[in-house]
C-alpha cells in the first residue's frame, strides 16, 4: 500500500492522496473511495477544485467540518457502515 497524505489548511482547503474514485458529491457531502476504504467529508459550499484519478489526487475547498474514514463492506453485508456507504 502507498502512503495516504491528508492535509488541511485552515479548514477551508483539504488535499488528499490514494484517491481512487469520487461516489458522490454536493456542496454539504463528499464520499470518497480510497484504495483501503472509503472516507467522507462534511462541510458547507465544498467544491472539488482538483481531481486526478491516474494520479490519485483530489484538492477540496469550502468550510470543512469532519473528515470520516470508513470501511468499505460488501453489499450483502448489513449494518450502520454499509448503510451510510450507499
Amino acid at each position: 500500500m502507498e502512503n495516504h497524505v491528508v492535509t488541511i489548511d485552515n479548514r477551508q482547503r483539504i488535499s488528499i492522496t490514494d484517491i481512487s474514485e469520487i461516489d458522490s458529491f454536493d456542496e454539504e457531502e463528499i464520499r470518497a473511495s480510497l484504495n483501503d476504504g472509503a472516507m467522507i467529508i462534511r462541510g458547507e459550499k465544498l467544491h472539488i477544485q482538483t481531481l486526478d484519478l491516474a494520479a490519485g489526487r483530489a484538492e477540496i475547498a469550502g468550510v470543512i467540518n469532519s473528515l470520516m474514514y470508513v470501511r468499505v463492506r460488501e453489499k450483502g453485508d448489513k449494518g450502520f457502515l454499509a448503510k451510510i456507504m450507499k
